[in-house]
């Protein structure tokens, strides 16, 4: 399944229906945040999420550090996050419908997604994750129909040649 999903032009045009769809998702959410009429602050999700942990049948916290994370690190530095999750946001949407650079936006995409799932929030992330490993497990070829099928040859034959590499797999064989 995994090397159809690396490999095949079925499965890449599969991809970047799934790609585009989930990257406008995440465009959206992201420029309504940046462009909204009241500037986004995520201290009120962050107040919620550590005030209404997580928590598991006996009323356990289930993730503690995290929660650590959000009072000590996170909370205090509100405005910073804030600016991260609203630009984060929207570049991830950006990469996705591009195919630019599309396995590290969903990489980042999916960071985003746990965190907002460790913090409590369900809502459509369950469906942005199962999405997000799919378009992740494809490396590549989820962005072959986009940027990346021009930037990732590039990028391998620049940085490659820093480390001594070759500029394409099929070069070494």
């Amino acid at each position: 399944m995994v090397n159809w999903l690396r490999t095949s032009k079925t499965s890449s045009v599969i991809l970047l229906l799934l790609r585009l769809w989930l990257g406008w998702q995440w465009t959206m959410d992201g420029f309504h945040k940046v462009f909204g009429a009241k500037p986004f602050d995520a201290s009120g999700f962050m107040h919620g999420a550590i005030a209404h942990p997580v928590t598991g049948p006996t009323g356990n916290i289930l993730y503690g550090p995290f929660n650590a994370f959000l009072q000590h690190i996170a909370l205090p530095a509100s405005p910073f996050f804030s600016f991260l999750v609203k630009w984060g946001e929207l570049l991830v949407g950006i990469g996705l419908i591009l195919g630019t650079l599309t396995t590290a936006a969903i990489f980042f995409g999916l960071l985003m997604n746990f965190m907002y799932m460790f913090a409590g929030t369900v809502s459509t992330n369950p469906l942005y994750v199962l999405i997000g490993v799919i378009i992740l497990f494809a490396g590549f070829n989820a962005g072959k129909l986009g940027g990346d099928f021009w930037v990732i040859p590039w990028i391998r034959k620049t940085v490659g040649g820093w480390f001594g590499k070759s500029a394409s797999r099929d070069e070494a064989a």
